[in-house]
């Protein structure tokens, strides 16, 4: 009794204090009688409906976060906007069929239904700025303005690919577009992004190399899986610590891999993270590309004028994958079928339609030149060469010699002698 009493008058003590710091906080609802908890576990609160935008929550700011409105976009940046989501997203389906006729090897992650996220940020960059990927990088790629021929012949493993065959699906590197790469493990690419956010930083104050817009930019992305590891608290700490040029971009589809968000994350609103450590923190929906746009010019901008990073959480629905808000929701179409139908592409194309921005045929035009585009990288994937076998052990050392290369200058692995006992390379 005395203990129970002891733990009603905390609760008391520390309600006031949650209702001050939590903002828009709604108490969770129950999960569905179907969930099975483990004894003395507590169920996992709801993930709420995405907001359009919501406000930064550092501290001070009690009022709950209000949606905005869209933001006017031009002509120009509509068709622009457009043009790079179909883009990505009939370029991922043609990488889905060249994956099943047997042309990609290993692990190809496909990006189709986040398209908005990629577009809504990256083309907004300079040249300069940075780009800091997951394993589903391939869009990434295409919006920072690598080729789609380079991308689909190094999913193919050939020499013309971007990094040479030697990266595949999970790696791609572009150094003339400022594409840092593509990572496997999941939080790998933060404290990267982290440095280059770093660099930038340091040419602008010590070597005095700034450009007329300010600090260049990095942008790093991660899945919502990776927000309980413990580099991305690490580089939250640093980036806000040295007020690093670096945005902070969650795509979260509510699943790493098989694991639901909601049942790994004791707080699954990963956006409140940010002002933890001072950062503003801001959740958008992910499926519409001018409201992460809108979010994403104000962040880029806050970061070029030397104030700071952001942590932005963009909620989004990857096709063909499982993003529900509950797991137990999983066997009702209905539930499934809300986020499939907000297509961020068809959402656009409605709005640029409606805003009287482009016609019907002229969008039609575009999704042709795309069909063109993405038909041609698979001819030149397909046609492009193997990398050779003096390539083999390149870019594994910085100086290869004493292993890579043999006292006559040539790399070991052109000796005849040098597979020899071992499988066929």
């Amino acid at each position: 009794m005395a203990a129970a009493s002891s733990f009603t008058a905390a609760a008391k003590f520390l309600a006031p204090v949650s209702a001050r710091s939590a903002g828009d906080y709604k108490p969770p609802l129950p999960l569905p009688a179907s969930a099975s908890l483990r004894p003395g576990r507590k169920p996992a609160p709801r993930l709420r409906t995405a907001l359009a935008v919501s406000s930064d929550v550092l501290p001070g700011n009690k009022a709950a976060p209000a949606a905005a409105a869209h933001s006017a976009v031009t002509r120009e940046e509509a068709l622009e906007l457009y043009e790079d989501m179909v883009l990505g997203r009939i370029f991922e389906d043609m990488c889905a069929q060249m994956y099943y006729r047997g042309k990609m090897f290993g692990f190809v992650h496909l990006y189709n239904g986040q398209e908005a996220v990629s577009t809504g940020f990256i083309k907004l960059l300079n040249q300069a700025d940075c780009v800091v990927s997951t394993y589903r990088d391939h869009v990434h790629a295409l919006s920072k303005g690598v080729p789609a021929r380079s991308v689909m012949a190094e999913l193919f493993g050939k020499a013309t690919g971007c990094c040479r065959g030697q990266g595949g699906s999970m790696h791609m590197f572009s150094e003339p577009h400022n594409l840092l790469g593509g990572f496997a493990f999941i939080g790998e690419g933060i404290p990267v992004a982290t440095g280059a956010a770093f660099a930038a930083k340091y040419r602008h104050e010590v070597l005095k190399q700034s450009s007329p817009d300010g600090l260049d930019v990095t942008l790093a992305f991660f899945g919502d899986g990776t927000c309980n590891n413990g580099q991305f608290f690490e580089c939250l700490n640093m980036a806000q610590l040295w007020k690093l040029p670096i945005v902070f971009v969650v795509e979260n589809n509510l699943w790493a891999i098989g694991m639901s968000h909601l049942r790994a994350t004791s707080d699954p609103e990963i956006y409140k993270k940010g002002p933890a450590f001072g950062m503003p923190g801001v959740h958008v929906d992910g499926m519409d590309v001018l409201k992460v746009r809108e979010v994403a010019k104000e962040a880029i901008e806050r970061a070029r004028r030397g104030e700071g990073p952001t942590l932005v959480e963009c909620e989004t629905y990857r096709f063909r994958g499982h993003s529900l808000a509950d797991p137990d929701e999983l066997r009702k179409p209905d539930e499934k079928s809300h986020y499939a139908a907000r297509d961020p592409i068809t959402a656009l194309k409605k709005y640029i339609i409606e805003q009287n921005l482009a016609t019907e045929s002229e969008l039609k035009s575009i999704e042709k030149k795309i069909d063109d585009v993405v038909e041609e990288a698979v001819e030149f994937a397909d046609a492009s060469p193997l990398p050779p076998r003096s390539q083999l052990l390149e870019n594994v050392f910085s100086d290869p010699k004493g292993f890579g290369i043999g006292p006559d200058g040539k790399y070991r692995c052109e000796d005849p002698l040098f597979t020899q006992g071992t499988a066929q390379v």
